[in-house]
């Protein structure tokens, strides 16, 4: 074919980023900001952000900022910047919107080109007739969201949420209106990339990538196609669909994968192209924990003549995944079967990592997921109250082994599913699955977050009073959609989910379940009181690090009920659920840094407790979800890493419970009889002799015995205490030991409060070290839950370990990294080196 040079032009893209400004144009303004006029403006970015970096506003996540900017989320505004532009030969230039917070109008040299009303989806739009040679004023102009809002609800009509704004009328990120651990910030802003695109002849619209491998019927336990003696084969199915801006050239797509190239030639009355490319051995991915996870790059490209015209580069990993819902015995089963290999899950619910999302970078990302990875964490599970995650996350999930769950973006409300909200809901639905469904990790999508069971117990029904809610959204348009775009992921139509609308959606003997329950009105150790299938979402609060709450809550003094930390305390009734979990383990503290730690502890210690529970159900569990790794600000909240990126005890608490190798000890029967749980979660065979004694605090021994164990791999076995070894002379003086090889799990016959737990005299040697310090410890009687608060010395030294149970003349050594030299001293004080002791001690003081 002959074409003209102009027309062989490849893609160009040019960010729109520099030279933006934003303005306020209605709404209830302070004076001062409406005098500044226009301020710089960061694209991407937000107003509030933009505000903050002129000195306009106060931090809204500092002490009672947050209630003063109240005002931003009911004020329209203006974002505007000028650019260049020379005629280039290109037949077609799109204007194109990764991301718009949210509704808003588009114009260009003064004329509108479009108006949006989605955060959750990108927009495009032809300029050509627009662009003029020479400067292009660019204006985009934010309605303001809580009344927009509110506006909706009406023309839809009211529906049920749990929020003080009916997040549900629109499509915008449902946090950002508030929830029980973030802050009311509802923003607007270009949040998301902004490019021009100048094209010739076609360019490609999408390229939809599919990699599957032989049928894992015939693999071996090592992943090993039996047939061949080698690796499986793979395949690659891209489905490309093109914009076409003349309709008289053939087109050619190729495809290239590990050494394999395919063309395939597009006639000019086509705007689409399948490419299968076949891979004759290919290295199987695995979650993180069972094996390597090998990625392939997949290159696509459009060419007219010979000429370049776009590419596309994606990467994907070869591995079959499902989920089994079956009946069985026992209810209805709920795991994740990769490559043929069930998955025990060890998960955690994930949150935007900050209230304003654009301010995450790929190296929050990345310092988060690995904060995942180094607490044994295998899945994250994308929370259906935030935002379709970007690539950058899923990429680094890839790259990781750590699996993913992705919840379409409808949380604990009942939506429309009328017009307009519908047609907006299949658009985001449709572009978000054929962005993220070719990655190796994602292996769910999930319709909601708890609307089903908010409609079956939450009082909906009659309060709907016959309007739609939902339903045809979860069971029929998004199944149809993953079916068409991504037909290998496993579709379930909520969480909790138990597998049919006949079933109550929560039932703890089918599928999936969310226990609130015991954070609500019971206590932590009930969470052994059920065997679910698969727990998707639990939790227990707990404050963030001491130099995070410190830094952003300025009181003084500093009380648990002060004003700032009230301000940091979302969840209803969140203190004196804080405090009715805690009383029934150790006294009360009245000092405010005892009080931080105790409820840091008690935080760790009851998610610890219904981890080890369920891992010691297995296979009948197949998987627990904390709810939640992460926070988007400064808050006492379930976050087992707070706002400001620190661990809090819980993360190392997560990496105890879901280490490969666990042992724990646990009641069973009526009566309570003690057994030990020992979970092999590795590819070995773990065998041994597990020995397990009663001891007292002062470390005597009282009785011993020693078991011998095989347990295969991936597998549980339980073992019976005897009763001899079981039974305490003492219950508040003694405690069960176990121990095989190098792991060991302990039980306590009596809350701390009610034992003889005493003040330990520890000895304490601290060492330095080329990256921060060594600490070694050496009590002379029992001690639990030691700890290294190494935050209080410097808010971005870590620690290796926390939460160590040490038996009299035992020591522990814990490693301490920092950017500075540490005070050595500090990091031996009572108030850095802490443990359950103290609490115990100084409460039996004061009584």
């Amino acid at each position: 074919m002959t074409i003209t040079a102009s027309r062989t032009l490849a893609t160009t893209h040019r960010e729109l980023h520099d030279g933006w400004a934003v303005r306020s144009v209605a709404g209830p303004v302070p004076a001062e900001v409406a005098a500044a006029g226009p301020v710089p403006a960061t694209v991407p970015g937000s107003v509030h952000t933009d505000l903050l970096a002129a000195g306009l506003i106060v931090d809204p996540y500092l002490d009672d900022h947050e209630a003063l900017l109240g005002w931003i989320g009911r004020s329209d505004w203006e974002y505007a910047t000028t650019f260049g532009w020379s005629p280039d030969g290109h037949d077609r230039h799109d204007l194109v919107f990764d991301g718009l917070d949210t509704v808003a109008d588009v114009t260009l040299n003064g004329t509108t080109v479009g108006s949006t009303a989605n955060m959750h989806r990108s927009y495009r739009f032809d300029v050509r007739e627009l662009l003029v040679d020479g400067d292009n004023e660019l204006v985009v102009r934010f309605a303001a969201p809580v009344p927009y809002a509110d506006r909706q609800s009406l023309l839809l009509g009211y529906r049920p949420q749990v929020n003080h704004h009916p997040f549900n009328a629109m499509r915008k990120m449902a946090c950002s209106f508030g929830w029980d651990w973030g802050p009311d910030t509802a923003t607007s802003g270009i949040w998301r990339p902004v490019r021009l695109e100048s094209w010739s002849v076609a360019r490609i619209a999408q390229a939809r990538v599919h990699a599957s491998v032989t049928p894992l019927t015939t693999l071996g336990e090592d992943g090993q196609d039996d047939r061949q003696g080698g690796s499986p084969a793979g395949r690659v199915a891209v489905h490309v669909e093109l914009d076409r801006a003349v309709h008289d050239d053939g087109l050619v797509v190729t495809a290239a994968v590990a050494g394999s190239r395919v063309e395939v030639e597009v006639p000019a009355s086509s705007a689409t192209a399948d490419v299968v490319v076949e891979v004759p051995h290919v290295d199987l991915w695995w979650p993180r924990g069972y094996g390597d996870q090998p990625l392939y790059d997949v290159d696509v490209t459009l060419r007219s003549g010979d000429g370049e015209l776009g590419s596309r580069a994606s990467r994907v990993g070869f591995r079959t995944a499902a989920l089994e819902l079956e009946p069985d015995d026992d209810g209805t089963s709920f795991r994740f079967v990769v490559n043929g290999v069930p998955v025990w899950v060890k998960g955690a619910n994930w949150i935007p990592d900050d209230a304003f999302p654009h301010r995450v970078t790929r190296e929050r990302y990345a310092a988060r997921i690995d904060q995942a990875v180094a607490a044994n964490l295998n899945l994250l599970r994308v929370w259906g109250g935030g935002i379709y995650e970007s690539d950058d996350f899923y990429d680094l999930c890839d790259e990781r082994g750590v699996l993913t769950w992705q919840d379409f973006l409808f949380a604990c409300a009942a939506y429309a599913e009328e017009e307009p909200l519908r047609s907006e809901v299949e658009a985001e639905v449709r572009e978000n699955v054929s962005r993220l469904g070719h990655h190796a990790s994602l292996v769910l999508w999930n319709g909601s977050n708890e609307n089903i069971w908010g409609f079956h117990d939450w009082s909906w029904q009659k309060r709907l009073d016959g309007r739609t809610w939902g339903l045809g959204y979860y069971t029929e348009l998004f199944p149809q959609v993953v079916a068409e775009l991504d037909p290998d992921c496993s579709y379930t139509p909520s969480s909790p989910w138990s597998g049919s609308l006949d079933v109550h959606p929560n039932a703890p003997r089918h599928g999936s379940m969310h226990e609130w329950e015991l954070w609500n009105r019971q206590d932590w150790p009930h969470y052994r009181d059920t065997v679910p299938r698969f727990m998707a979402e639990f939790g227990w609060q707990g404050p963030p690090t001491w130099s995070t709450l410190t830094r952003a809550v300025s009181d003084d003094p500093l009380t648990p009920e002060s004003p700032g930390m009230l301000v940091h305390q979302k969840a209803m009734q969140g203190n004196d659920k804080l405090t009715d979990g805690l009383v029934a383990h150790v006294p009360l503290p009245d000092g405010m840094e005892d009080w931080h730690w105790a409820m840091s502890w008690n935080q760790a210690t009851a998610v610890s407790t219904a981890i080890e529970h369920y891992r010691s159900w297995g296979p009948r569990c197949m998987g627990a979800v904390v709810w939640q790794l992460n926070d988007c600000w400064p808050v006492t909240s379930w976050a087992a890493v707070d706002g400001d990126g620190h661990a809090k005890p819980l993360l190392h608490a997560l990496r105890h419970a879901y280490a490969d190798r666990l042992l724990t000890v646990q009641p069973r029967g009526e009566h309570g009889e003690l057994v030990v749980a020992v979970v092999n979660d590795t590819a070995e065979r773990w065998h041994g002799d597990l020995v397990v004694r009663r001891a007292r605090y002062d470390g005597v021994e009282r009785e011993v015995t020693t078991i011998a164990v095989d347990v295969p791999a991936r597998t549980t076995t339980t073992v019976p205490v005897p009763p001899e070894v079981a039974a305490p002379g003492d219950a508040t003086s003694e405690l069960l030991v176990a121990s095989l090889g190098h792991e060991s799990a302990t039980w306590f016959y009596a809350e701390p409060r009610d034992s003889a737990l005493r003040a330990p005299a520890l000895h304490v040697e601290v060492s330095s070290t080329p990256d921060g310090a060594r600490v070694r410890v050496t009590t002379d009687t029992l001690v639990r839950g030691l700890s290294l608060l190494v935050d209080k010395v410097h808010p971005d030294a870590e620690v290796d370990e926390m939460l160590v149970d040490l038996l009299a003349g035992e020591s522990a050594t814990f490693h301490v990294t920092a950017p500075v030299p540490l005070d050595r001293s500090a990091l031996a004080s009572p108030r850095v080196l802490r443990c359950v002791n103290q609490i115990v001690s100084r409460g039996r003081g004061t009584r």
